[in-house]
């Protein structure tokens, strides 16, 4: 099956949402995927399952850097989740579906499964929310039973194997081993590679990008964006001092 990709190259993508906590916007935040809109980009952001099956829009598995609390939300409901509030703002972890609902298809998204939960409750719980609605969007997870499943289950939506070198990362040597060598490829065949700016130049990189994109992530520096607009098809990008965003 041959998809169109064409529109995660349209524009930069915004890593988290347009996000600046010295504005009081915090990453995965509604005001930050406001800001987004405005700008055009791309938007890329994480979700997770609740304990009630709940989608949420968030990055880590625990509460503690965002909130203060420490947490974890696979343990929690959204009635326990809402109320906490992110890097002393106002602004609360949002619900899946008011993020769509804001976006309402006027940019494209590309949206990280997270994996503290494997089970195959995240995709779905979240598939029965995004099958109605009608913008563009891509799925991406840096594991690989993730990208199986959106395979064999929701074979029409394009699906990205997330990966680097894991250089500085403390995982595990199989984790490391797992992740970095992406040797289930050929069986979850993924659209899209979305890889570590660290970890380029890479030849296997190299190798799928003849056939597929490759997006990478993230950019912080105007040395990075340089570097990454060299091995890549579109960017991840955070608003930084370089004014990438």
């Amino acid at each position: 099956m041959i998809k169109d990709v064409s529109f995660l190259k349209q524009n930069l993508i915004a890593h988290r949402g347009l996000h600046d906590i010295k504005k009081g916007i915090p990453e995965n935040s509604m005001p930050a995927f406001e800001a987004a809109l405005k700008k055009g980009y791309l938007i890329e952001l994480d979700i997770h399952i609740l304990k009630d099956n709940s989608i949420v829009v968030f990055h880590d598995d625990n509460l503690k850097r965002m909130t203060g609390i420490d947490k974890k939300l696979k343990d929690l409901t959204y009635e326990e989740v809402k109320q906490y509030k992110l890097q002393k703002t106002d602004n609360y972890i949002p619900l899946l579906q008011d993020v769509l609902k804001l976006v309402d298809g006027k940019v494209p998204l590309v949206i990280e499964y997270k994996y503290d939960v494997i089970s195959g409750s995240l995709e779905k719980e979240s598939m029965k929310i995004l099958k109605e609605y009608k913008g563009d969007f891509v799925v991406k997870s840096f594991h690989p039973l993730i990208v199986y499943r959106f395979k064999k289950y929701y074979p029409n939506i394009i699906r990205g194997q997330l990966s680097s070198k894991f250089k500085d990362d403390k995982w595990s040597l199989k984790k490391k081993v797992l992740f970095k060598n992406m040797p289930f490829n050929f069986i979850t065949k993924p659209d899209f590679i979305s890889y570590d700016i660290n970890s380029l130049p890479d030849k296997r990189i190299e190798k799928f990008r003849k056939n597929k994109p490759v997006i990478c992530w993230t950019i912080r520096t105007k040395e990075q964006f340089d570097k990454a607009k060299k091995y890549c098809d579109n960017l991840i990008c955070e608003n930084s001092q370089a004014k990438i965003l």
